[in-house]
């Protein structure tokens, strides 16, 4: 039996495996909106770096893949949220990102969503 001393409180960090970071770190700031959290030196010549929405307690950590395994064209399993998926479905197509050329909308109980594309393929929903 688990002890209910001890227990998960939140989900921290998600790692997304990454090969150029600069250009990814780029994307999630510039293109997505977040904000750097953390980018510090760490291993051999590698670096930690994460990213989210301003408000939120999760990261997203954009880091080098464990050496010999591959990077990008992964479906993430991150789900992001936004109050006006319309707006930022237009914006983000403006802006070049590769999203999803329409909203999905299957109705209740699922809420509206698309997918997008970070620069190495990796795939994140946003729904609203």
């Amino acid at each position: 039996m688990i002890s209910t001393q001890a227990r998960v409180s939140k989900i921290n960090t998600v790692v997304i495996p990454v090969q150029d970071q600069d250009r990814v770190i780029e994307f999630y700031t510039e293109k997505l909106g977040f904000e750097k959290r953390t980018d510090i030196p760490f291993g051999n010549g590698y670096r930690w770096v994460e990213v989210a929405p301003a408000d939120a307690e999760t990261t997203i950590a954009l880091a080098p893949p464990p050496e010999g395994k591959p990077s990008g064209n992964r479906e993430t399993g991150i789900g992001l949220h936004t109050p006006d998926i319309d707006t930022y479905h237009a914006e983000l197509n403006e802006a070049g990102v590769d999203v999803d050329p329409e909203i999905s909308r299957m109705g209740d109980p699922v809420p509206p969503l698309f997918w997008l594309r970070d620069p190495e393929g990796n795939s994140l929903m946003v729904v609203g």
